[in-house]
């Protein structure tokens, strides 16, 4: 077991492992520590005690072990503060993210700060084979392209795309649900033509409905633009999840 192992394991809390394990149904239960969100911030101080050697290793012997490992890695690519070094740590490691768990923790600021730059980044992990580097593309397209500097042409390429993944469809869901927030006039434009596949489309109405953000007189309109459901398809939720 190595240091970093070590330190991880002293904040294990065995319920709170089964608890993630039934959250997380794409990982076996023995992945699973236990660590809570808040000690991380504990286990970071722990960690930047260790020779730099180390925490390197830690860094690029990839894959991990554990969840948590994971997660601890998502956390410090977040602290990194230069663009360049960010944007290398991240794209050393998405091959390896292998939970919506991971993915959906990453918001690192630099990459905000040079969203421009990271733009075209994004477009080629949104067209990768690679389930969760695909929700990574579109995670950060919602997060840091829908506000001020959106243009309609960043939904494009995520209505385009046919997946069998439900992590897949209910990130493009999220997304468009998002978009109806903050740029409906542009995105109701791509529910009303039908640019996403049934599934993606109906949950990204739900979505949307379910949110405080939108209009009551939206939220009317969205629901009847429902399509017709077809035969149960891949993206159904795997089992254990809500």
């Amino acid at each position: 077991m190595t240091r970093i192992q070590k330190i991880l394991f002293k904040y294990q809390d065995t319920k709170y492992a089964d608890f993630s394990a039934k959250l997380v149904p794409t990982l076996p239960r023995k992945a699973f520590i236990g660590v809570r969100s808040p000690s991380y911030k504990n286990i970071i101080r722990e960690i930047k005690e260790l020779p730099p050697a180390e925490l390197e290793s830690f860094l690029t012997n990839l894959p991990h072990k554990y969840h948590e490992e994971n997660c601890l890695q998502i956390a410090l690519i977040n602290k990194i503060k230069n663009y360049d070094e960010c944007l290398s740590a991240l794209e050393n490691f998405l091959p390896y993210i292998n939970s919506w768990a991971v993915s959906d923790g990453l918001n690192p600021p630099v990459l905000k700060k040079n969203r421009q730059l990271l733009l075209p980044k994004l477009q080629l992990w949104i067209r990768s084979d690679k389930p969760f580097t695909q929700r990574v593309g579109m995670l950060l397209l919602m997060k840091y392209f829908l506000d001020e500097d959106f243009k309609s042409e960043y939904l494009e390429l995520p209505a385009q795309i046919r997946s069998k993944e439900y992590y897949v469809n209910m990130m493009t869901a999220w997304l468009f649900a998002e978009a109806l927030v903050k740029q409906w006039d542009t995105a109701i434009t791509f529910i009303q033509n039908k640019k996403l596949d049934v599934w993606t489309h109906n949950k990204a109405i739900q979505k949307a409905c379910e949110s405080f953000r939108i209009s009551d007189e939206h939220k009317k309109y969205l629901k009847t633009l429902r399509m017709r459901a077809q035969r149960k398809t891949a993206c159904s939720p795997p089992p254990g999840w809500p």
